[in-house]
């Protein structure tokens, strides 16, 4: 398992990571890319059970990886009634991510954008644009961009192929119109798309 995880994880969190997935019984499955979720946490027969995307760079399996193993401890200790991202699974993953919010795991100029998401963390790191703007930075580049750099009226595609033309900002948020229908969709200002030409 070390093995698998040394492919994922920066090299100094492989070991902290393992020791966690090994003591708390933890059943990890490193899967294909999800367009909706980074990863899931589910009980089977007993078992914890967590997904992640092999598709995330390390810093953002590191991330997610620990947001589920967060559920896992919250549920043990608070019982299956409390809210998924509710206080108790927000101090979990805190006490969880702090050995790992170091310069042996993240890049230097993570550690600010990581400390100030960390003090209240969001039910995903993507909803945290200037975190999710950060850790894109350590991905392959995949020729996308995002709706905030794009000017107005840009037409632009998703990943299913609908065409999109950007319009006004809300407060955080764009309007943008697919081409084909007239609709009006809402889009996330970091939400990854193709130029259209």
């Amino acid at each position: 398992m070390k093995e698998i995880l040394g492919k994922y994880l920066p090299e100094n969190a492989v070991n902290p990571s393992f020791t966690l997935i090994e003591n708390y019984g933890i059943y990890l499955k490193i899967v294909n890319e999800r367009k909706t979720r980074h990863g899931d946490y589910r009980e089977i027969n007993g078992v914890a059970q967590i997904t992640v995307n092999a598709s995330l760079n390390k810093y953002q399996f590191l991330i997610t990886l620990i947001h589920e193993i967060a559920h896992v401890l919250a549920y043990r200790e608070f019982g299956r009634y409390i809210k998924p991202h509710g206080v108790e699974w927000k101090h979990t993953f805190q006490h969880l991510m702090l050995p790992f919010i170091n310069p042996a795991i993240f890049p230097k100029a993570l550690l600010p954008i990581l400390a100030q998401h960390f003090k209240n963390p969001k039910a995903s790191s993507d909803t945290d644009v200037r975190l999710a703007v950060a850790l894109k930075e350590y991905s392959d580049s995949n020729n996308k961009n995002y709706i905030f750099e794009l000017p107005f009226g840009s037409l632009f595609k998703v990943s299913n192929g609908r065409i999109f033309r950007k319009g006004k900002k809300r407060i955080k948020r764009y309007e943008c119109i697919e081409v084909s229908t007239g609709k009006i969709y809402i889009f996330q200002p970091h939400a990854e798309v193709e130029l259209v030409k």
